[in-house]
C-alpha cells in the first residue's frame, strides 16, 4: 500500500541535515518491520543533503547500536524494548525529537508493548508531532489517540476496498490430519509457486516446516524464538529464491515485503478478519496477481462466509 512512503516522505522533509540530534522516531513492532523501513527511508533520502537513518531492536548485539549511536543520527527506527534499554544507558536521547511515527500500532498492543510506550513517550518533548498507523482500531487504540495526541484528524481507508482485488480468494475442505497432504500437492502441482503458509503457533510452524525439508521440500519457518541471525539467514534465502515457502506466524510476518510472491496459504484460519488482509496482501504486490488459499474443515465453511460479507470477496472451493 506504500505506507513507509506515506509517513516516511512527509517525516524526511521535516529533517533539518545539520542539525545532529535526532529528530524523528519510528517505533515499529518487530525486527523485521524496522529493517524494512530503515531501508526503505535510505533509499528515500538518497538525493537529500546527509541525513543518517539508523534501525535498533532486540535479538542483536546493543555494543555496536550504542556505537552507531555515538554518530549523529536524525532519524531512529525502533522496537520499544530496545529503546528502553539505550535510553537507560543513555545511549540516546530523545528531548529534540520533533516527529513521532508509532507504526502497526495495533500489533504493538497485541504483544504488550502498552507499558513500554507509555515510557519511551514520556521521554519525548510535549511539542511535536504524532502519527499513528494501525489495521484496526480498538478501545485501546482509541485510549492511546487520546492520551497522546492533540487533536488528531483521522484519516480512514474505506474497509471494503482494503482488499486487493487482484487476489484470487479459494479455500479447501481439508481435515487436519491431511493439510500437510494438501499443502505438498499444491507444490507438487506449481513448481514455480513461491509463497507463505501461516500458521496459528510457533511450534506449529516449526513441525510443519520439519516435515516438508524431510521430503526435500524448500521451506522453512519464521517466527519469534528464532535469533535475529537465523531470521536473517532464512529472509536472505527466501529473498533470493533458495526457498520456495516459508511458514511463519502473523506477528512473525508482519514486515515481509518480497516480490513476487504467487500465493499465500492460510493453514489454520486467522481469528481476525483483518488478519486475513493483512495475510492475503502479502501476495499480488504492485500489480500482480495471487492467490489465497484457505485449508478449512466443514465446520469453519461459517468463517468463510463471514470473512466474504465483512470484507466483500467472494471464496471459490478448490
Amino acid at each position: 500500500t506504500g505506507k513507509t512512503a506515506a509517513f516516511g516522505l512527509p517525516l524526511l522533509e521535516r529533517i533539518d541535515p545539520k542539525d545532529k540530534s535526532t529528530q524523528a522516531l519510528i517505533l515499529a513492532p518487530t525486527r523485521e518491520l524496522g529493517q524494512q523501513i530503515a531501508e526503505q527511508l535510505t533509499i528515500f533520502s538518497k538525493y537529500m543533503q546527509r541525513v543518517n537513518v539508523l534501525a535498533v531492536y532486540g535479538g542483536a548485539s546493543i555494543v555496536p547500536q550504542i556505537k552507531a549511536l555515538r554518530q549523529p543520527q536524525q532519524v531512529v527506527i525502533a522496537t520499544p524494548g530496545r529503546l528502553i534499554d539505550l535510553v537507560k544507558r543513555k545511549a540516546i536521547k530523545l528531548n529534540q525529537i520533533r516527529c513521532l511515527v508509532l507504526d502497526e500500532a495495533d500489533e504493538m498492543l497485541n504483544m504488550g508493548f502498552k507499558e513500554d510506550l507509555d515510557t519511551i513517550l514520556s521521554y519525548t518533548p510535549e511539542e511535536k508531532m504524532t502519527w499513528l498507523f494501525s489495521a484496526t482500531m480498538s478501545r485501546e487504540i482509541r485510549n492511546i489517540v487520546k492520551t497522546y495526541m492533540d487533536d488528531p484528524l483521522e484519516v480512514k481507508i474505506d474497509a471494503k476496498n482494503v482488499v486487493n482485488t487482484n487476489i484470487e480468494h479459494q479455500y479447501s475442505l481439508v481435515r487436519q490430519s491431511d493439510k500437510k497432504e494438501a499443502l505438498t500437492r499444491f507444490l507438487d502441482a506449481s513448481p514455480d509457486l513461491r509463497g507463505v503458509v501461516f500458521c496459528r503457533t510457533k511450534r506449529d510452524t516449526q513441525d510443519l516446516a520439519e516435515i516438508l525439508l524431510q521430503e526435500n521440500y524448500k521451506a522453512d519457518a519464521l517466527h519469534g524464538d528464532l535469533s535475529q541471525h537465523q531470521r536473517d539467514r532464512v529472509m536472505r534465502r527466501f529473498k533470493s529464491k533458495e526457498l520456495q515457502i516459508l511458514i511463519a506466524t502473523d506477528v512473525a510476518a508482519r514486515g515481509i515485503d518480497v516480490n513476487d510472491l504467487t500465493h499465500v496459504f492460510h493453514y489454520t484460519l486467522p481469528d481476525d478478519v483483518a488478519y486475513y488482509t493483512h495475510r492475503s496482501g502479502r501476495t499480488a504486490r504492485a500489480g500482480k496477481e495471487g492467490i489465497s488459499i484457505a485449508f478449512i474443515n466443514g465446520r469453519e465453511k461459517s468463517r468463510i462466509q463471514k470473512i466474504q460479507k465483512v470484507l466483500g470477496i467472494s471464496f471459490e472451493q478448490v
